[in-house]
């Protein structure tokens, strides 16, 4: 009889707690479907934060503008060394070689990074809404030497069609170092202040729809590869004339102090 009652009272105490749960989840669930019935509600706000991850290997703008320089800088290591072979020997440049870079640099740089790029983008913007800055006071300039690039490739192609580089060696060796020398320091001018203005006079917005508008202009110029395969292009002229491994390019040490 006393262990009935035991029993009887364990049931009740652990009856009532059992109800008691459910009744806790019971008011859990009710408590979500009112949350969730807010938020979905025309005209509430305040909605769970976008969770959207933005691709990690995206190239963007301003990485791609700074890239195809990479590849412009490799073609004007060429030129510089090429000018310093055709005041030695001239017959050790072959001019293939060098009508290939000119080449590469008429449709990768002049055609595409600064037709369809630096002057349809970058320039007018920075003309238009910030003409007091430092940054448009280099514009026409940058305009200028690059009409005056399409001016020297123009030669370095009509020189480069004979089979070899004959008495016009030294005033053509000449020609390279300046062609080089420019652009050194109009590249360097435009990764450092071009393009860090005309980034900072874009909303997030247009800076991301302008990620994918440039890598849209190089697909329908070059297809799907157009940067690798201006890597391979260039990569293809530095083997021709030994200049791959750039160990050999490593500066000599010091003198020794006296």
């Amino acid at each position: 009889m006393e262990n009935e009652g035991k029993n009887r009272r364990d049931f009740l105490k652990f009856g009532a707690v059992g109800v008691g749960a459910a009744l806790l989840v019971s008011a859990c669930g009710n408590n979500q479907t009112a949350n969730s019935q807010i938020n979905t509600a025309p005209g509430n706000t305040d909605k769970p934060a976008d969770k959207k991850t933005p691709d990690a290997k995206e190239v963007t703008a301003v990485e791609d503008l700074m890239r195809e320089h990479g590849i412009l800088r490799r073609a004007l290591l060429v030129y510089s060394e090429a000018a310093l072979r055709l005041r030695k020997n001239p017959a050790s440049v072959a001019p293939e070689a060098l009508r290939k870079t000119a080449e590469l640099f008429r449709s990768f740089g002049e055609d595409y990074h600064e037709k369809k790029l630096e002057e349809a983008f970058l320039f007018p913007l920075i003309k238009q809404k910030a003409a007091a800055g430092a940054a448009a006071k280099y514009v026409d300039v940058l305009v200028v030497q690059h009409n005056k690039g399409r001016e020297i490739t123009d030669y370095i192609l009509s020189v480069t069609n004979a089979a070899k580089i004959g008495a016009n060696a030294p005033a053509f060796a000449d020609l390279l170092a300046g062609f080089a020398r420019m652009y050194e320091h109009h590249a360097a001018r435009e990764d450092t202040i071009i393009f860090p203005a005309w980034k900072e006079l874009l909303s997030s917005a247009e800076y991301d729809e302008l990620n994918d508008k440039f890598e849209d202009i190089e697909h329908a110029q070059f297809g799907e590869d157009g940067f690798e395969d201006a890597v391979r292009q260039i990569g293809e002229i530095e083997a021709s004339l030994n200049l791959s491994d750039i160990s050999q390019f490593t500066a000599a040490p010091p003198p020794a102090a006296k």
